[in-house]
C-alpha cells in the first residue's frame, strides 16, 4: 500500500474551466470550506494522487493503488460545520473504477468516527451531492443524494454537522473493479453573513440606502 499523501490547500481554479465544473457545484447558501483542511488518502497509484481531487479539473483523478476500502481523509484544524459532500464521478469514462457505494464518516479524529450514511451510486454521469444535514432522513441507505442541480437535500433547513475529521469510503466499485477513480471532491458549509458576528444585521433596503442607488 502507497504512503498516504497529503495536500494542505487547494489549487487556484484553472482560466476557462469548463461550465460543467463550474456549474455543478455552483451551491446558494454554501461556502466551500475544503480548502481550509488537510486531504489524505490510503493509497495512490504514482501520478493520480491525492492532489487531483483538488485541482478543479475533471480531466484528472484520483486513483487507489490498494484493498478496499479506499479512504479520503479530510481533516480540520477546527470544528466546522458541515453541510455537503460534492463529489465528481463518470461511470462513461471510468467503468469499473467508479464508485458504487461509499461511506460517510465523522468525528473529532480517526479514532472515534461515526458511519453518518451510506450512499450507492448508481452509473454516475457528474457531480453528485450527498448532504451532510443531521436531520435529513436519508441516512443509512442511499438517500439525500443528488445530481447536477439538485439540492440533495442539504438546504437551509438541516442542521449541520459539526466535526473536526470526514472520512469518505469507497467500499466497493461498479463491475466489482478493484481501484476506484475520483476525479473531484469538494466540502460545503453554511454562508456566513459577517454582519451578524457584529451582533446586529445590516440593511441595505432603507430609504437612506435607496437614495444612492441609482446614477443621477
Amino acid at each position: 500500500m502507497a504512503a498516504d499523501a497529503q495536500v494542505a490547500a487547494a489549487p487556484k481554479a484553472k482560466v476557462g474551466a469548463k461550465a460543467e465544473q463550474r456549474d455543478g457545484i455552483a451551491r446558494p447558501g454554501h461556502s466551500e470550506i475544503g480548502k481550509l483542511a488537510v486531504w489524505s488518502v490510503t493509497s495512490a497509484k504514482p501520478g493520480n494522487g491525492v492532489e487531483l481531487l483538488r485541482d478543479d479539473c475533471l480531466d484528472t483523478y484520483w486513483q487507489s493503488d490498494g484493498a478496499q476500502p479506499h479512504l479520503v481523509n479530510v481533516q480540520f484544524q477546527k470544528k466546522v460545520r458541515l453541510r455537503e459532500l460534492a463529489l465528481y464521478a463518470k461511470y462513461a469514462l471510468d467503468e469499473s473504477y467508479t464508485p458504487s457505494k461509499i461511506s460517510i464518516r465523522a468525528g473529532n479524529s480517526f479514532h472515534d468516527l461515526r458511519e453518518i450514511k451510506v450512499v450507492d451510486l448508481e452509473e454516475p454521469g457528474g457531480w453528485m451531492h450527498v448532504s451532510l444535514a443531521k436531520d435529513d432522513s436519508g441516512g443509512g441507505g442511499g438517500g439525500g443524494v443528488g445530481g447536477d442541480g439538485d439540492d440533495g437535500g442539504g438546504g437551509d433547513d438541516g442542521e449541520c454537522l459539526r466535526a473536526f475529521f470526514l472520512q469518505i469510503a469507497v467500499l466497493s466499485n461498479h463491475q466489482n473493479g478493484r481501484d476506484t477513480h475520483v476525479r473531484q471532491m469538494k466540502i460545503f458549509g453554511p454562508r456566513t453573513d459577517p454582519t451578524a458576528l457584529m451582533g446586529r444585521g445590516i440593511s441595505f433596503a432603507t430609504p437612506e440606502f435607496g437614495q444612492f442607488a441609482t446614477v443621477r
